[in-house]
């Protein structure tokens, strides 16, 4: 099992800027992939970028160049650094990570959420 803790989120204007943070506890070993999604009101959950732990980085179109992630192994800590915040970028963000495959099998897991609210 991995426990994720997110926060960080809050209101912000336009153009603002935050940091998230995903703490993780547990089966710390097990992780392969972690990750950030989000989920607007009335629409479906979207990963929007993720981090192997080689290192190898991906994002959704949507938020490449506004976004990054990055991932603390001393910490077991995720971070997500937005800027030129958008409303549109108004969701709950929530962190996301996936064990290594064990006999066929990977499970994800994911955190509670934490809002972010941009205003225009």
């Amino acid at each position: 099992q991995v426990q994720l803790v997110e926060s960080g989120g809050g209101l912000v204007q336009s153009g603002g800027s935050l940091r998230l943070s995903c703490a993780a506890s547990g089966s710390i070993s097990s992780i392969d992939v972690m990750g950030w999604g989000r989920q607007a009101p009335g629409e479906q959950r979207e990963l929007v970028a993720t981090i192997t732990t080689s290192g190898s980085i991906n994002y959704a179109d949507s938020v490449k160049g506004r976004f990054t992630i990055s991932r603390d192994n001393a910490k077991n800590t995720l971070y997500l650094q937005i800027t030129s915040l958008k409303p549109e970028d108004t969701a709950v963000y929530y962190c996301n990570v996936k064990t290594a495959v064990v006999r066929g099998v990977r499970t994800s897991y994911w955190g509670q959420g934490t809002q972010v609210t941009v205003s225009s």
